[in-house]
């Protein structure tokens, strides 16, 4: 099961396997639809290759979150996650993420199983926290800048590292008075989210000093536009620069990798851990 207590130079980095069960995720939306429902013989068939590859946890989503997004009712949010994430601890017993904001969806994600949640509005919304202290399910509080409909529109910063930093442990301090055990409590900095390029480089460059807040520290840069800004390369031909950016994560300490793409970035890992005789990869 998830944990923040593995803090220990030993210990390696976890492979988060992104699972969108989702029409318009920005680069895998729909792929597990049939008849415009989400299909359990398709998400058994992923959740299969995506643990084979070397998935850790698997991190479902019942809403896109991408620039742009509009926000789906709690209702059909439930209706696309719940059943799936009880179908992947049912069957596979493997760790269960799942990436909501909804008060609702964390008490039934709860109920069927799910180890963590992962909200990219880290908690901010009326309920939530209340809702994560009664389970006493681990959280990944991150960092975003207006709504995903309009948070990159403009996005503007004094100094983004201090904000982002000051942002998530003034989180941090409202969930543990809201009853979160500090120990429970990941961070994410939410590359991507209301940020420029050079806001995102900025932050990647503090990756080190965020990961001494002393909360196990996850990062998803995967196929996202700020690699497609460096290399100028659409969706479909960025996995190379997500790997380099998870490889390079991980060095700076990171402790969690959130991907679409798993054997890629598992492989990676293992030629990291060769190279630096750690062994534990």
């Amino acid at each position: 099961m998830i944990t923040s207590t593995f803090r220990s130079d030993s210990d390696k980095p976890l492979i988060m396997a992104i699972l969108n069960v989702t029409p318009d995720s920005f680069y895998d939306g729909g792929l597990l639809f049939n008849n415009n429902n989400v299909s359990l013989d398709l998400v058994i068939k992923k959740v299969e290759e995506l643990i084979k590859s070397g998935a850790d946890i698997i991190d479902v989503g019942g809403e896109s979150t991408k620039p742009g997004a509009i926000a789906v009712s709690q209702q059909e949010e439930l209706d696309r996650v719940i059943s799936v994430v009880e179908t992947i601890v049912d069957r596979f017993g493997v760790s269960v993420s799942v990436d909501t904001s909804s008060p609702i969806v964390i008490n039934e994600s709860a109920r069927v199983g799910a180890a963590m949640i992962n909200d990219v509005r880290a908690l901010t919304r009326v309920g939530a926290i209340q809702a994560v202290a009664a389970s006493g399910l681990n959280v990944c509080l991150m960092h975003m800048a207006g709504q995903p409909r309009d948070m990159q529109i403009a996005p503007s910063y004094t100094d983004v590292f201090a904000e982002v930093s000051k942002f998530l442990l003034d989180r941090v301090s409202a969930c543990e008075l809201g009853g979160i055990d500090r120990k429970k409590i990941l961070i994410d900095p939410g590359f991507g989210f209301g940020k420029k390029l050079e806001h995102n480089l900025s932050l990647f460059h503090g990756l080190t000093e965020l990961s001494r807040l002393g909360f196990p520290l996850v990062v998803g840069l995967s196929r996202k536009s700020m690699i497609g800004s460096i290399l100028n390369k659409p969706i479909d031909e960025r996995l190379f620069g997500s790997v380099t950016f998870a490889i390079l994560a991980v060095q700076k300490g990171a402790q969690i990798l959130r991907v679409h793409d798993v054997s890629a970035t598992a492989d990676a890992f293992k030629i990291l851990s060769a190279v630096e005789g750690t062994g534990n990869i």
